[in-house]
């Protein structure tokens, strides 16, 4: 039945059209409870190709594959905040020290894996410049998205004041430089920060990532819940690899890996530590 009190034609079978694709993309699993969001972000881009159904717009995204990282920017969730779940830096902040303590001479390295606007990557480079208490601290930091646009947003490193609100004063006056004139109102990461921070495009469904590894955490939060068991099993099983013999997954505060006992298991407050078994013993599921 087609919904007449839109702007747009918009029918059970091209949210289902829409459904598939992105799970088949980037594995987000839409529910039927999405309708209304999917409409509401691809009308979007109808209103800006000049198009007036849904349908004509898949027609045109399976003639036009330029136009499918729109598709894909417009579908993705990015909610973020600084130090969000700040209880994993306190506890990334340990395990650096750890590290040091044992007087390894080398890079402490850690991949935020779905980094949105950047404000994670961000918070990553700060808590290591706190806990080793330098500007250029023994830590290499890569952040990857799926998302473009969030990805530009996120080199530039300049946020609304709503966006460091919740922040403490002295990492504010630390880490952040005010804007002035056209940018007053907002504020931009200090370039010490971002020094540390290299950014780049990856989709988490890609059939091979090209990563250097190993990592010693990998913070891959609150992306897991778009995703279907299968899906998440292997994304965690591309994961396991990646990590050094010492290293952490961090995860979000409403995801579980139970389902992947054999390659994860819990330290507690949804951080996870890689399971080493043979080869020849790993069991796929």
């Amino acid at each position: 039945m087609k919904l007449i009190d839109r702007e747009f034609v918009f029918n059970p079978e091209d949210f289902e059209r829409i459904r598939l694709l992105i799970r088949s993309r980037v594995g987000i699993a839409l529910s039927d409870k999405k309708r209304d969001l999917v409409y509401s972000r691809i009308a979007r881009r109808l209103r800006s190709l000049g198009l007036r159904t849904f349908s004509d717009y898949l027609d045109y995204l399976a003639q036009e594959q330029d136009e499918m990282q729109d598709f894909i920017n417009a579908l993705t969730t990015n909610l973020t905040s600084f130090f969000r779940e700040a209880h994993h830096f306190d506890f990334l902040a340990d395990q650096m020290r750890q590290v040091n303590a044992l007087g390894q001479m080398r890079r402490f390295t850690i991949w935020s894996s779905a980094c949105s606007t950047g404000e994670e990557a961000y918070s990553i480079a700060m808590t290591a410049i706190e806990t080793f208490g330098s500007w250029t601290p023994p830590v290499k930091i890569l952040a990857t998205d799926v998302d473009t646009h969030v990805l530009a947003q996120a080199r530039q490193g300049v946020y609304g004041l709503e966006r460091i609100e919740k922040m403490d004063v002295q990492r504010l006056k630390a880490f952040f430089l005010k804007g002035k004139g056209d940018r007053q109102g907002s504020v931009k990461i200090r370039p010490e920060v971002q020094a540390l921070v290299s950014f780049q495009q990856l989709n988490l469904l890609a059939p091979s990532w090209h990563l250097r590894g190993p990592f010693d955490a990998i913070f891959c939060r609150n992306v897991m819940i778009y995703f279907d068991k299968p899906t998440q099993y292997s994304v965690l099983e591309k994961f396991h690899p990646l990590l050094n013999e010492s290293g952490l997954l961090y995860a979000g505060h409403s995801e579980s890996f139970q389902h992947a006992a054999n390659l994860f298991k819990s330290k507690g407050k949804t951080i996870y530590q890689p399971v080493r078994l043979a080869s020849n013993n790993k069991v796929r599921r």
